[in-house]
């Protein structure tokens, strides 16, 4: 069987030092549980003969031709603190796939087994955290931001030890590659300047290679212990080991800047050699951050509240109406309702709507002509409530993917309210309790 990939691995050829050959695990009995035939039509493969042949090509049981597998090299913080080496531990890069518009894919097996990098994991998989993978992803996308996705999901045939024995699977991620902040570093901590610079020239050509032609940035990744926020608190955390809450919903923008300096520091070799005045060029561009961070924030919070200009101290406002009681995703879809004049669903999601009368006359004034339509394009009604994606990743695990297939057939289309999927617009019952994420290595 031909596979219907068209390679062509310029990480491989042009970044020597930064990967390892490394051969996926063969998994014994490979069984395709999802493919993404949409993605897979988008990057101009044969989606039927993907079908056919995903069990073996997708799982490490078979290599496709023009694959030349390697695990990634890459340095990085977590929590703050900083670590050399770390690297593709449970994953492989099969290579770089041409779409039919000429740009570059990365297809990456997760989940794919033992490599140097595992630093004394196994390098597998479950099912469950694969196929959340894939419905996040998937979920973001169709939320319209940039992210990484799934080509799709395969079960390994074996058993794999968590606190229990669950079935492994392998996910194939497709992303525009998978350069980090501490692919840089893991050069810099090196001290090998030059090949910092050839990272850079490659990233550059990779991905900006007009840097006047717009803001084109990166890409979600890397969906393991990740949720979806219901009622708004600034501080919520949901993965377990975030035990400061270092990455809390209300640090994201500290955290942005603080990880733009790490990449900076990188390259201070590269922007002048005379450190000083390396410093002092890249202080002033991070300098810039919090400001041009502030100015998107509240350009997309004009639009989620369908206003004619921006308004940063309305949108803050709204925020401290919502703490602490409404539902982040209802709040904001209910004001389509609101701005036509019915208020009472908005009302509903605010046991004390005290300071949501106050609000609503100086909202009122700011709209713009069109905001019923802009609210309802800018606002999802559906999201992967976690209480549902639990409830599906719990059924596929015990071999019912009837509940996945729903869930995503939702998450599709979710700017689009549709009768007979009312509950999946619910927040989680009250016993459902608190949520925490665990990475599933």
């Amino acid at each position: 069987m031909t596979a219907p990939f068209r390679f062509d691995n310029t990480y491989l050829r042009d970044l020597p030092g930064a990967w390892l050959r490394e051969t996926p695990d063969a998994a014994p009995a490979p069984r395709l549980l999802v493919l993404n035939r949409g993605l897979a039509e988008a990057l101009g493969l044969d989606a039927d003969a993907l079908q056919a042949g995903a069990a073996g090509w997708l799982s490490g049981a078979d290599s496709p031709p023009g694959a030349e597998p390697i695990a990634m090299a890459y340095a990085g913080h977590q929590f703050g603190g900083f670590s050399p080496q770390l690297g593709d531990g449970r994953a492989h890069l099969l290579g770089e796939v041409l779409g039919p518009d000429g740009r570059r894919w990365d297809l990456q097996l997760k989940g794919s087994g033992r490599t140097p990098f595992s630093r004394g994991g196994d390098g597998k998989a479950a099912i469950g955290p694969m196929l959340r993978e894939y419905v996040i992803g998937e979920a973001m996308h169709a939320l319209r931001v940039p992210t990484t996705r799934a080509l799709a999901v395969v079960a390994t045939g074996e058993e794999i030890a968590r606190e229990v024995m669950l079935p492994g699977a392998v996910l194939t991620r497709v992303a525009a590659s998978h350069i980090r902040v501490g692919t840089f570093q893991f050069f810099a901590a090196r001290g090998d300047t030059q090949a910092v610079a050839r990272l850079l020239d490659y990233a550059i050509a990779r991905h900006y290679p007009d840097l006047q032609a717009g803001d084109a940035s990166g890409e979600t990744i890397d969906y393991g212990p990740c949720a979806f926020m219901e009622t708004y608190a600034p501080g919520t955390v949901f993965s377990s080991i975030d035990q400061t809450g270092r990455y809390a919903y209300a640090n994201q923008p500290l955290i942005l800047g603080w990880n733009l300096a790490r990449l900076a520091e990188t390259l201070l070799p590269l922007i002048d050699a005379d450190e000083d005045r390396a410093v002092a060029k890249a202080m002033e561009v991070l300098g810039g951050v919090a400001g041009r961070y502030r100015a998107a924030w509240e350009q997309v919070m004009a639009t989620k509240l369908g206003l004619a200009l921006p308004d940063g101290a309305l949108a803050d406002d709204f925020l401290a109406v919502m703490e602490g009681q409404a539902d982040w995703t209802l709040a904001f879809r209910r004001l389509a309702k609101a701005a036509a004049g019915d208020e009472v669903f908005l009302r509903a999601q605010f046991a004390d709507s005290g300071l949501l009368d106050a609000w609503l006359p100086r909202w009122r004034a700011a709209l713009a002509p069109d905001a019923g339509a802009r609210l309802r394009a800018a606002n999802p009604i559906y999201i992967p409530r976690n209480h549902r994606v639990e409830a599906a990743l719990a059924a596929a695990t015990a071999g019912d993917m009837g509940p996945f297939h729903a869930l995503m057939a939702v998450l599709a289309d979710p700017f689009t309210e549709r009768p007979g999927y009312e509950g999946y617009a619910l927040p989680a019952p009250q016993g459902f309790g608190t949520y925490r994420t665990y990475c599933g290595t």
